[in-house]
């Protein structure tokens, strides 16, 4: 699944050079040009990341920041201030607001992507796209590949991403509930059961190689995914 990517930011062209970078790289972007736009944005679906504008036609990016971090539903989500202010001041001012990283203009798409991606190692490790290895079991987001030893493991995308978020998760219970907010998205409204479904197809996949014992069921709590099998 590739990372969403939120952009506030009232400049058309820059709007539109950030999304095309982003774009180019992997990552869905959605737009927006000011608060109001952004808000409304993020209360319909949650980003994986919001690359914020500081100055805008309705407010300041420090003060959209610290209304992601007043909510408990967005005070998770990644933020990436974008802008021409360097001083060491307004850097100090961006990053007590909240946000996670402060780059300021110009910069290069490189820079810019190599931000994203370390912020989302960081705070929202499964959607990044660097590989992860559990106990011989290989999963390669790039190529939307998975290995147990030397057999290619194959699975639908749903059990990929499930995969994913479990092996970047390790160790701790997750309900039905978070498993559905975090795989499926938090304005998806299935059935709990859906979760036993999916995970009974990742453990059937993951058969041959031997590591669906590292898919665990705790009763009456949920399922964790185990970093030593």
């Amino acid at each position: 699944m590739a990372p969403i990517v939120l952009v506030v930011e009232d400049e058309p062209a820059i709007q539109e050079l950030i999304s095309i970078t982003l774009t180019r790289n992997g990552h869905t972007v959605r737009r927006t040009a000011n608060t109001r736009e952004a808000l409304d944005s993020v209360t319909e679906s949650l980003p994986d990341l919001i690359l914020l504008d500081w100055m805008l036609p309705d407010g300041t990016g420090p003060s959209f920041a610290r209304r992601m971090r007043t909510d408990p539903r967005t005070r998770e989500v990644p933020i990436i201030m974008l802008t021409a202010r360097a001083d060491e001041s307004d850097k100090v001012q961006g990053l007590d607001s909240g946000v996670d990283d402060y780059v300021t203009k110009p910069f290069s798409p490189r820079e810019l992507e190599a931000r994203i991606q370390a912020v989302l190692r960081r705070r929202v490790p499964h959607v990044s796209r660097e590989a992860v290895d559990i106990e011989g079991l290989v999963l390669n987001p790039a190529t939307r590949t998975v290995t147990g030893g030397r057999t290619t493991l194959k699975m639908g995308p749903t059990e990929f991403e499930l995969l994913h978020f479990f092996m970047t998760h390790t160790d701790r219970v997750y309900t039905r509930a978070q498993i559905l907010d975090q795989v499926w998205g938090d304005h998806v409204f299935l059935e709990d059961r859906t979760v036993d479904v999916h995970i009974r197809r990742l453990r059937e996949a993951l058969a041959p190689s031997g590591h669906e014992r590292l898919v665990e069921t705790v009763r009456g709590a949920g399922y964790r995914f185990l970093s030593k099998g």
